[in-house]
């Protein structure tokens, strides 16, 4: 592996090694006692992407350089490459970035020599959140085989649902979709389920939002929980073992009925802790590969 850019480069054995990584993290504190600068590249609004990745950088000693696009030379007409490349020259060892483009890394992965993580890619990918989301039912149920899993929202807008779909059935989940008329990608070759065909027989239920911001024109949302949200009553059908996933961020009484958010099988802010160490597993994992550190240098603290 070179850049952290999908999660279809992974085998399904560097999926375990990351997620076993990533609960050792969590069960203890380890830090690399190294100089190394972490650059946080963020062209779209970003809170648990962005913060976890910078806590994961601090968790692991790295300093992390923060850029915020309004006030940097992207204003001068700077291009996202020659950003890029900037960072790189002023010592920065490995980048993080999100970019409103499906396909930004095109212009980067041959150019670039230092180790990129995907923070985000328009629609296409999101490999960081699937990873964590991978964690959070790892955790739960110790596996990945046979799961039954329904992803529920704007799925052809969503990043997230492409990154997990895939990265699912390849590790033996039974993989569903469910979504309102026009929010459907037919480049996912999934079954289309409908919220209450799906509730009764899915061990995960993982919510989406709507992304508004992707649209042509902003849809009516006052009947979508109604018609395809997580009700109550929904949730009143679900295995009694079943939870609930979301990226965030949440538009309850939307996607979600609000009282549902932090209900005992919601798993949603259990995801944003794992974020955290998932990234850290990801960010040594990378600087590994590059040969910028050795596993042997991360200390326990």
């Amino acid at each position: 592996m070179n850049h952290f850019i999908s999660i279809n480069q992974l085998s399904n054995e560097q999926i375990t090694r990351l997620l076993e990584k990533a609960k050792t993290y969590k069960a203890t504190n380890y830090a690399i006692p190294k100089q190394l600068f972490a650059a946080n590249l963020f062209f779209e609004p970003s809170t648990r992407t962005k913060m976890s990745f910078t806590v994961a950088e601090r968790k692991l000693g790295l300093e992390a350089l923060d850029f915020y696009p309004e006030s940097s030379s992207i204003q001068k007409g700077e291009s996202l490459y020659d950003t890029v490349k900037t960072f790189e020259s002023i010592g920065a060892d490995v980048l993080v970035i999100r970019h409103q483009a499906d396909d930004w890394i095109s212009e980067l992965e041959q150019s670039i020599n230092i180790p990129i993580i995907n923070a985000g890619a328009g629609k296409a990918e999101h490999p960081s959140q699937c990873m964590l989301d991978l964690l959070t039912i790892y955790e739960e149920y110790g596996r990945f085989e046979n799961l039954n899993v329904v992803i529920v929202g704007d799925i052809k807008h969503s990043r997230v649902a492409k990154s997990n779909a895939h990265a699912l059935k390849r590790l033996g989940a039974n993989v569903f979709l469910s979504a309102a008329p026009g929010y459907e990608d037919e480049s996912l070759e999934y079954p289309y389920v409908s919220m209450d065909e799906a509730i009764p027989f899915c061990d995960v239920v993982m919510l989406l939002r709507i992304q508004h911001e992707r649209h042509d024109e902003k849809h009516e949302t006052s009947s979508y929980l109604t018609q395809f949200g997580l009700t109550k009553e929904r949730e009143s059908k679900m295995q009694k073992h079943a939870i609930i996933l979301h990226p965030a961020p949440i538009n309850r009484g939307v996607e979600i009925d609000g009282d549902l958010v932090e209900c005992s099988r919601s798993r949603i802010f259990k995801q944003m802790e794992n974020g955290v160490y998932i990234r850290m597993a990801i960010l040594t994992y990378v600087l590994e590969e590059w040969g910028i550190i050795d596993e042997s240098l991360i200390k326990e603290c």
